[in-house]
This record gives C-alpha cells, sequence and structure tokens, in this order.
C-alpha cells in the first residue's frame, strides 16, 4: 500500500481535491481534522492544560483565540504544542494505515505536510496550487476573514515555490483549471505505481 500525502497552502482547495480522490474509493485521513479531535483527548487535554494554564480550556472545549493569542506572542508555545498534538496525529495514522492495508494507496490530507516534515514518512506526495489573489478571496468569503488576517495566516506557510521542489504532483485549482480530469490522471498514475 502506497501512502500519498496531500497538501496546499490555504484557501488552494486541497480538500476539495481530497475529497474528490475519495469519491474514487481512496481512503483519505485528514490529519488537521484529526489535530482538532486531539484536544478532547484526556492525556492531550492534560498537556495542554500544562502548557497553556486552565483558561486553554473553557466547558471542557479547548478555547482557540486563546491558544491562538498564546502562540501568536510566544513561537515557542508553537513548538511545544505540535510535541503534544502531531504524536498524538500520528498514532491515528497508523491505525488508519492498518485498517486500509488492502487498498492499493491511501491520501493523509494536511496542511503543513513539508513544513513539518512528515512527508518523509510518505511514498509520494500531492501539491494544490492556486493563484494568491483566488486563494486570498476564497478563505474571505469561508471563514469571514479580512484580507490581512488571510495574508498573516499565509505567511506562517511555506511559498508554492518552494513546496513544489518537494512534490511528486502538482494539481492546479484556478477557476480555468478541471479539477476531476486531472485527479482522474493521478489516480490512474497512482495506481499503476502501487501496482509495480
Amino acid at each position: 500500500m502506497l501512502k500519498v500525502g496531500i497538501t496546499g497552502g490555504i484557501g488552494s482547495g486541497k480538500s476539495t481535491v481530497a475529497y474528490i480522490f475519495a469519491q474514487l474509493g481512496v481512503p483519505c485521513f485528514f490529519a488537521d481534522d484529526q489535530a482538532k479531535l486531539a484536544y478532547l483527548d484526556p492525556e492531550v487535554k492534560t498537556k495542554v492544560l500544562g502548557l497553556f494554564g486552565s483558561n486553554a480550556y473553557v466547558n471542557n472545549l479547548p478555547d482557540k483565540s486563546y491558544i491562538s493569542q498564546k502562540i501568536f506572542s510566544d513561537k515557542s508555545f508553537l513548538s511545544n504544542l505540535n510535541q503534544i498534538i502531531h504524536p498524538f496525529v500520528a498514532t491515528q495514522f497508523q491505525e488508519f494505515c492498518s485498517k486500509h492495508q488492502q487498498f492499493p494507496y491511501i491520501l493523509k490530507e494536511a496542511a503543513i505536510l513539508f513544513e513539518s516534515e512528515s512527508y518523509k514518512a510518505l511514498d509520494l506526495s500531492i501539491l494544490v496550487v492556486a493563484d494568491k489573489r483566488l486563494r486570498i478571496q476564497r478563505v474571505m468569503d469561508r471563514d469571514g476573514l479580512s484580507e490581512n488576517e488571510v495574508l498573516l495566516r499565509m505567511d506562517k506557510q511555506w511559498s508554492d515555490e518552494k513546496k513544489i521542489k518537494l512534490a511528486s504532483f502538482v494539481v492546479y485549482n484556478n477557476n480555468t483549471d478541471l479539477l476531476i480530469p486531472q485527479v482522474l490522471d493521478l489516480h490512474h498514475k497512482i495506481l499503476k505505481l502501487a501496482k509495480s
């Protein structure tokens, strides 16, 4: 079974592309969703409270705005938080792989696949790219953020140019590009690689 990563900058449409693969019967692991669920794990919760203090949770749910403020004010918080969340997600991914051994390949969707170096544990990687202006507009429409807030988030991620050098495949998701033919083409290529 091949392990294939799929990533892209904020607003690139990586989740949309992953869902098209899922429609083709490819098992998809959404790492960012698992990272959100991690906060509800008792062991993780204890560590997060130890890192940020009792204000990190309200009614047993993580206070994301409080945690974000702490991370923005002190970069060391982010690396410490990653050391709590990433092992949890890695364990979930191992279990996911074990359950789907019979498939030719599986997908792991993650926002910071290259930045976190988790791509090194995978066989192939797909990068979804889109024009910066379009990405900004998509995120503003989707999340109700200002342009400035979107740009701040973009600045935390690597540029497409840097990621393209590491990606096995690139999918273009501008309004002029047809996604389904690109995904079908990739699906057949990966199936061939899985068989060889």
